[in-house]
């Protein structure tokens, strides 16, 4: 998943748009409400949201609220406080995660599974096997049709069997990853003409994606902090920009769980200021012209 603030994540654009009509809400929390809004998400996603973030935390809730036609974030917080978990408890926590991302974010990664890491797969698996790959955190899916666009323009992997599973903690997220609906603004993020032009379809002021592609990718709604479901061995797991969303126990869990879930060789993509440090010693660091990744050294 690629990150950068950008909105909350879990309301769509036309919930959005109609919050906006709605009157203002009085944004500020008390202390007390702030602390449970943290225990709330770091209880559920395992984000931990340091203590001067009140005013993402402020901001953030202000559109929630409104959509929910509370006057107030305090007034929301209150109710969830004396309520049982239900949608708005959920929808609160998904505010409070970030799910900035764009099509072929950091070119040197996907140069980088271009020229090395696919080529290195594919030859070791052979030509009867399946090559796996998980997109992990994979937002609102820019990032996992970036992959599969990848593998298909990719010379290493011809006419080769590709599994690629794409997955979020957000309902909202996978929704909109699910569609393939990305809006002008959406496509010229780091999409090449070339692609938007072989893969996209333009619907008046919005591109959809080839139903082939759509069709090609499984998205699953998995939580990394909760127990995964029964998943294949995976040759290629990309997991970028969430590790530093979480605290060092709870990185050092994930990372052991994809250290067992990747098949032997097979290699971890993680964001340019994330490591395996936290890991158990699974990993050994590889870099390819100054683009670094991990690979698996044990036997499963």
């Amino acid at each position: 998943m690629c990150h950068n603030i950008a909105g909350p994540k879990g309301i769509s654009l036309a919930a959005e748009t109609a919050a906006l009509t709605r009157p203002r809400v009085r944004a500020s929390i008390s202390n007390d409400g702030f602390n449970y809004v943290c225990d709330l998400v770091r209880d559920q996603s395992a984000i931990v949201l340091e203590a001067g973030k009140l005013y993402l935390v402020e901001r953030r809730l202000g559109l929630v609220a409104r959509q929910g036609g509370f006057d107030s974030v305090q007034t929301m917080v209150d109710s969830l406080r004396t309520s049982r978990a239900g949608p708005l408890h959920r929808t609160v926590v998904e505010a409070m995660t970030n799910n900035e991302t764009l099509f072929f974010r950091n070119p040197r990664v996907f140069s980088m599974l271009t020229s090395h890491i696919l080529p290195a797969l594919t030859a070791h698996l052979g030509s009867e096997r399946t090559l796996n790959i998980w997109c992990a955190a994979c937002s609102t899916g820019q990032e996992p049709y970036s992959l599969e666009m990848l593998v298909r323009e990719a010379p290493s992997c011809g006419s080769r069997r590709v599994y690629l599973l794409a997955s979020d903690f957000s309902n909202e997220a996978l929704a909109r990853a699910r569609a393939g609906r990305y809006t002008q603004f959406e496509v010229n993020r780091g999409l090449p003409a070339p692609m938007l032009v072989k893969y996209f379809k333009q619907h008046r002021t919005a591109w959809e994606i080839s139903p082939q592609l759509q069709q090609a990718i499984q998205f699953e709604e998995i939580n990394l902090t909760q127990p995964w479901p029964a998943l294949p061995a995976m040759n290629l797991i990309v997991l970028r920009n969430v590790l530093i969303y979480f605290d060092a126990e709870t990185r050092r869990k994930i990372l052991s769980k994809v250290a067992r879930l990747l098949a032997p060789g097979g290699y971890l993509v993680l964001g340019a200021s994330e490591n395996t440090m936290e890991g158990d010693a699974g990993f050994e660091a590889v870099s390819f012209e100054g683009t670094i990744c991990f690979r698996v050294t044990r036997e499963r």
